[in-house]
């Protein structure tokens, strides 16, 4: 991270999460150049951050942005983090750190192991360490399948109601069918509705306990953060 620069806008995003209030004022970057951590640290120690926080907030940005979400019908369907880390975790260390996987996620889990890969699962929720051209990286991947399933199930409602709606027209029957193909459609929309507006608050919690886990590991040893609120929706 000595070498990252950055610009004003990250480096308020930075002070604004370790200090957890308002943006510090500070002087600004040269043009094109940014502020590095260590200059960062300075900054904040003069007005009484720690430079452990400093740390810690620049590289949850890194984490932040680094991730991705995959969507449905516009929504946060999937969640993934990837942080790199400074050297290989030993295997004590990466036993440890599934100790933290199954705290946070509130899950056991299984563990994998297949040469230098490893990797911790629970359904939809894989966490991979994972060797890379320039050391290794953590990465952490989630799919909501509970409100997938829901989704597709309410699509299929929807067009078997259609289907419905076209058989019976072209049979003269329509007016018959009527209850039938409303009480489908209503099935479909309401679990389509219920699937997808559960999502938002999901891939919150998921992105916030995937990125204290992704600083955890990268700043080990030395660094520990406190344990994030459990998922209260299943995947």
């Amino acid at each position: 991270m000595g070498d990252r620069r950055y610009d004003e806008t990250e480096a308020a995003e930075i002070f604004r999460a370790a200090a957890e209030g308002p943006t510090l004022s500070r002087p600004p970057a040269a043009a094109g150049q940014g502020l590095t951590l260590a200059q960062l640290q300075a900054i904040g120690g003069e007005v009484g951050i720690p430079a452990d926080a400093v740390a810690r907030a620049a590289l949850g940005l890194d984490v932040h942005r680094a991730g991705s979400h995959a969507r449905l019908l516009g929504f946060p369907i999937g969640v993934s983090r990837i942080v790199e880390l400074p050297r290989r975790l030993t295997d004590e260390e990466w036993e440890r750190l599934v100790v933290r996987f199954r705290e946070v996620f509130d899950a056991r889990g299984s563990m994998r192991a297949d040469g230098s890969l490893r990797e911790w699962r629970n359904g939809n929720l894989h966490v991979y360490l994972e060797p890379t051209e320039k050391g290794y990286r953590l990465r952490f991947r989630t799919v909501n399948g509970s409100s997938q399933g829901m989704v597709g199930g309410g699509i299929m409602a929807i067009g078997v109601a259609a289907a419905v709606t076209i058989a019976t027209a072209l049979s003269g029957t329509l007016s018959h069918a009527g209850p039938a193909i409303w009480l489908l459609s209503s099935v479909g929309v309401t679990w389509i509705a219920t699937g997808v507006l559960r999502l938002p608050r999901w891939a919150r919690i998921r992105g916030h306990q995937m990125e204290a886990l992704a600083i955890e590991a990268a700043l080990r040893p030395g660094l520990s953060l406190p344990r994030n609120e459990a998922d209260p929706s299943a995947e």
